[in-house]
């Protein structure tokens, strides 16, 4: 089943949740990486593919949003409280503006430090804003902190759905792994 249904995620959103879950690991990889790399081609290259999945993901998180908006949303188990309900809810709601803000952020940094976007070594993005030191170290902050709080929230996710799988047996991290159907 392509779509969503009221009871589970569709083909369509796993294969959106599961390939940008991979992206994002060889995402934090490739950021942590660049940031520690001495200054040579070889970090120059890792930035390139950091900024250049940054926007794949920026891209993919618009799809799964679109995608999102015009499928039901599976409900949860009845037997979830309330308060769980709201956390899932705020932290979802989070972890999409994560992914969103960050690439966004990184854009605002690179075109306040006058460094070319370049995507995939293909072409250049245009810069958003005009170089500007003290936007660009105020943006360094701001994506990390948002780093922060993305691995915090990411954290949170997955503990949440193992909890699911493993104490509370309610089929609800079931319902996102591929190949499985309810």
């Amino acid at each position: 089943m392509l779509g969503n249904t009221v009871d589970s995620w569709g083909t369509v959103a796993k294969l959106l949740h599961w390939s940008m879950a991979l992206l994002l690991l060889i995402q934090l990889v490739l950021g942590v990486l660049a940031v520690a790399w001495p200054l040579s081609p070889a970090k120059l290259n890792l930035f390139i593919w950091h900024k250049s999945l940054g926007l794949a993901l920026l891209l993919l998180v618009s799809i799964r949003l679109l995608w999102r908006w015009s499928n039901p949303v599976p409900g949860l188990p009845p037997t979830i409280p309330n308060w769980q309900r709201q956390a899932s809810w705020v932290s979802h709601l989070l972890l999409y503006f994560c992914l969103v803000a960050l690439p966004l952020t990184g854009w605002v940094m690179s075109s306040a430090s006058n460094i070319p976007l370049k995507v995939f070594w293909l072409f250049r993005l245009p810069d958003i804003t005009a170089p500007d030191k003290a936007l660009a170290q105020m943006m360094k902050g701001v994506h990390f902190g948002l780093v922060v709080l993305f691995v915090l929230l990411l954290a949170v996710h997955i503990l949440a759905a193992l909890h699911h799988y493993f104490v509370r047996h309610d089929g609800v991290l079931e319902r996102m792994l591929p190949g499985r159907e309810r």
